[in-house]
């Protein structure tokens, strides 16, 4: 029987690498997304995805859509890849702005916990379940000017591995993986901030990012997206409550 498969924020970036992924695996894929042009699009890029508009700082929302993705699946889910997140203000701690840091912690963290809590009694009734929760190299290491979002990577890690010893019972498996740098338009935002926080050139952050991996580049999305499916397969039917990097070998946060 093929995987039933839900990833948040699929609509673009990791996320649609993901469903993309599962979707060449021969998953049976739903994405939930905030952008409904970004769904649109993954849809008519991706044959076969389904597509749930949901803003998961919203438990409303979230209740709504877990019930519309179950359905869209055909009934069930046996993997739920938890990738919806935001970066959050780059800042000290003292300066930072309290309305965009809560935000960070009601997409990353709350979000997080109501999609899982909502989605746990349908991964019970899978023959194997297998929750992937995604936090960061900023999960690993704290890093001056991000607290948001290096809380809530760290407060996801410490989710995954007490879900891991919670649902072990039912052979449900649950991983974090930490990514690092991934190529894309975010970790130039990231950058961009970074440069602006620290009145730093741009070129100088870059180079710093770089000179902390030993692997020289920015992480390929598609290789996420593969140890994704890696751990949601049989392959993986024996790792659970671990933290992943995939982050060209990292030794600070960038």
């Amino acid at each position: 029987m093929a995987q039933r498969v839900l990833v948040t924020a699929g609509g673009s970036g990791i996320g649609k690498e993901i469903a993309r992924s599962f979707v060449a695996s021969g998953a049976t894929v739903c994405i939930c997304d905030i952008d409904e042009r970004a769904l649109a699009a993954a849809a008519s890029e991706i044959p076969g995805l389904r597509t749930v508009a949901c803003d998961i700082s919203k438990r409303p929302e979230v209740e709504r859509m877990i019930g519309e993705a179950v359905q869209a699946l055909g009934g069930g889910l046996d993997v739920l890849v938890n990738n919806a997140g935001i970066a959050g203000p780059t800042a000290p701690v003292d300066e930072a702005d309290p309305d965009q840091w809560e935000a960070v912690m009601k997409v990353d963290v709350i979000g997080t916990f109501h999609v899982t809590r909502l989605a746990i009694p349908h991964l019970k009734k899978s023959r194997g379940g297998s929750i992937v929760v995604m936090s960061s190299v900023g999960g690993r290491f704290g890093y001056p000017n991000r607290s948001a979002y290096c809380t809530a990577k760290m407060g996801l890690i410490g989710f995954a591995k007490t879900l891991s010893r919670e649902l072990g019972p039912w052979d449900i498996r649950v991983n974090a993986i930490a990514p690092g740098a991934v190529a894309g338009e975010r970790i130039e935002r990231v950058l961009q901030g970074r440069a602006g926080a620290e009145h730093r050139p741009l070129d100088e952050v870059r180079a710093d990012a770089m000179r902390v991996q030993s692997l020289k580049r920015f992480v390929d999305p598609a290789d996420i997206a593969a140890l994704v499916v890696f751990l949601a397969s049989s392959a993986g039917k024996s790792i659970s409550g671990q933290v992943i990097p995939i982050d060209n070998d990292a030794q600070t946060s960038s």
